[in-house]
């Protein structure tokens, strides 16, 4: 009787770092995070006071009492009531949209764009070679239907 030996768990760790989609989160992990650096400075550079033109860049300062009265330390820590800070969640809110604006519009949908073209290009390149593959396939009928003519009808085929 022959046991089948079970994987150890290191072999199955190994297994496990070596698949291509861990490998690839990875590599996604680190460029995501140095690309967000580049999407963050270019909300703060140019973004941001663009918005801050408009209206005011700090929208902590807005908020409800729900409970009064409200008193609110220099430092944010509440002294007295409930007050709801709806102005972060809207700063933040408005952070998160402006930052998805930049990413799509600057890098997602241009690299969209260009693999569109790019798969344009490999199918009529391969529409190309298929016509020239039966253009080929012509020819070489022809060639044939000429060299039976040749022979004659009274010559049999071998």
């Amino acid at each position: 009787m022959s046991e089948k030996k079970e994987p150890s768990v290191l072999q199955g760790f190994k297994a496990f770092l070596m698949r291509g989609n861990v490998v690839d989160l990875a590599v996604a992990v680190v460029i995501g995070a140095a690309f967000t650096n580049v999407v963050n400075s270019v909300v703060k550079g140019i973004i941001n006071p663009l918005v801050g033109a408009i209206g005011t860049k700090n929208l902590d300062s807005y908020s409800s009492c729900l409970k009064a009265p409200c008193e609110v330390a220099a430092d944010g820590t509440v002294r007295d009531g409930v007050p709801i800070m709806w102005g972060s969640v809207l700063g933040a809110t408005l952070s998160f949209l402006i930052t998805a604006a930049v990413v799509y519009f600057l890098m997602v949908l241009p690299m969209s764009k260009y693999l569109a073209r790019q798969q344009a290009r490999k199918e009529a390149r391969e529409g190309t070679k298929e016509i020239v593959e039966v253009t080929e396939l012509e020819v070489l009928k022809e060639i044939r239907d000429a060299l039976v003519a040749q022979r004659g009808p009274g010559r049999a085929e071998s």
